[in-house]
This record gives C-alpha cells, sequence and structure tokens, in this order.
C-alpha cells in the first residue's frame, strides 16, 4: 500500500470539519506519514499528530460547545488583558485574547509540548507579519507555534517567536500541501474554506466581517496554488454553510460533513492500492 500525507486548511470553525476526514482514515486504519496545517488546521492536525483519534477529538470538541458558560469562562481566562486596562491600552487590548492562553484553554490535554513528542511528524503554517512571509514551524515549542498559526489580527495577540512577530498562517499559506510534496506517495488537502454564498446578503458583525475578509484572501491564495500544482486528492467538506465563528454548532458542522467520510474511503482508497 502506498504512503500519504495530509494537509488541513483554514477556515474558523468550519475546521471541525475535519474531525470527519480523521474519523474516515481510522475507520481506514491507515495514518499518514506527515501532517502540515494552517490555523484551525494547525489544531486538529496537532491533536491527530499527538494520537488523539478522530471519535476522540469529536467528544472533545462537541462536549465544548455545549458547556456555553465553560467556554465563555476560559475565553475570559484567556484574554491578553484585564478591562482595567482600557485606559491605557484602548478597547482593542483589553479584549484581545492571548493565542498561546486560547490553546491551553482549548487544545485537548494529551496534545504535548514539543514537537518532537508527536507521533507523526508536523508542519505549522505561521507568517511573518513584518517581513510579509511564510514561517512554516516544524520542531521546537508546540504550543507557541499552533498560537501564531491561529493569531488572527484584531481577534488573537500576534506571538513572537525567537525574532519574528507571527500571526495566523492562512495569511499566507491556508492549506499547506506544497509542505507535503516529496514526503509520502500521495498527497491529500482538506479545503474547509467554503463555496462563495451567491444568495446571503446579510452585513456581519465587525469581527465576522474580518474573518470573511480573511478567508476571501485565503481562497484566492488557494486558487493561485492550485494553477501550479495540486494535491493528488483534495477534499472539500460540506461546511460552507456555517459562519467562521460558529464553533457553538459543532455538532451540526460534524453531521455537515459527514459525507465526506465515504469520499475519502471511496478516493484514497484507491489512490493507495492504485
Amino acid at each position: 500500500m502506498k504512503s500519504f500525507a495530509l494537509a488541513l486548511g483554514g477556515g474558523g470553525a468550519r475546521g471541525l470539519g475535519h474531525i470527519a476526514v480523521i474519523e474516515a482514515l481510522d475507520e481506514m486504519g491507515v495514518k499518514p506519514t506527515a501532517i502540515a496545517g494552517a490555523s484551525i488546521g494547525a489544531l486538529i492536525g496537532a491533536a491527530y499528530a499527538a494520537g488523539i483519534t478522530g471519535k476522540d477529538l469529536r467528544h472533545h470538541v462537541v462536549t465544548l460547545a455545549h458547556e456555553r458558560g465553560a467556554i465563555f469562562r476560559r475565553l475570559l481566562a484567556a484574554r491578553s488583558g484585564a478591562l482595567t486596562n482600557m485606559l491605557s491600552a484602548g478597547f482593542a487590548g483589553a479584549t484581545l485574547v492571548d493565542a498561546e492562553k486560547f490553546c491551553a484553554q482549548f487544545l485537548p490535554e494529551d496534545v504535548p509540548e514539543d514537537f518532537a513528542d508527536l507521533e507523526i511528524p508536523l508542519t505549522v503554517a505561521t507568517s511573518d507579519l513584518y517581513r510579509r512571509r511564510e514561517v512554516p514551524i516544524s520542531s521546537g515549542p508546540l504550543k507557541p507555534a499552533l498560537a501564531a498559526s491561529i493569531a488572527l489580527p484584531g481577534l488573537l495577540r500576534p506571538v513572537v517567536i525567537e525574532d519574528r512577530v507571527l500571526i495566523d498562517g492562512g495569511a499566507t499559506n491556508p492549506l499547506p500541501f506544497d509542505h507535503l510534496r516529496g514526503r509520502a506517495d500521495v498527497v491529500v488537502a482538506v479545503d474547509i474554506s467554503g463555496e462563495p454564498a451567491e444568495d446571503r446578503r446579510d452585513l456581519p458583525n465587525p469581527w465576522e466581517a474580518l474573518v470573511i475578509t480573511v478567508l476571501v484572501m485565503a481562497n484566492a491564495i488557494i486558487c493561485e496554488k492550485l494553477k501550479h500544482s495540486a494535491p493528488d486528492l483534495m477534499l472539500r467538506p460540506n461546511v460552507g454553510i456555517f459562519r467562521t465563528l460558529d464553533f457553538m454548532q459543532a455538532s451540526s458542522i460534524l453531521r455537515a460533513a459527514e459525507p465526506v467520510k465515504a469520499e475519502v474511503k471511496e478516493k484514497l482508497g484507491k489512490l493507495l492500492n492504485a
């Protein structure tokens, strides 16, 4: 049987759809030789690389989504500053989420502190804010790299690693399948950015508008990348109807993504056995 590597893309709450793909891989009894992820894809990829099953990931996110009070308490604990800082730092500084604290609050406990302790090699896509280029990270402390990959400006505070100020990996490489070339016989990419919503006319709130704007740019980057090279298998779970901050809708997102499991088993099965 051929080997495969797995790329998991960014897209906010829609990224919970990645879990359905992982469940299908578990049911097939196969594992990737390497994983690359951006933003929410990096978080899901890290948990999977740590040996956490798709079933356990599903239980983790659904349990969180059903404990709304606990979620708000965790978000308050993840703030980068106290509300009393508002006068000195401004409202944005007081309400901004610390990406590293966020990871500590919401990642499964079994995710290790260092890349070296993962069961599957992982590459995390981040973006250098000032140098304006991607910074892929695959060694050293894991949690800061994951925090950087989800650090969407305006919502989560940038992360400093060595001499770099890093932000969301989706800003430069929202679906990092290019980091998997030569690392397996087959490269699989999971795009959860969603199809364009032709009929939507509602005005989003400022945070939603910001995240949607990032997705617009991410989609443009992915389309341009596909003109030059493409993964052997591109999967697109049907999660586009969900808003990018719909984490409370975890159960609904997972139900919507369920049909992708049959696609994984059929198409990847053929590629691995060809």
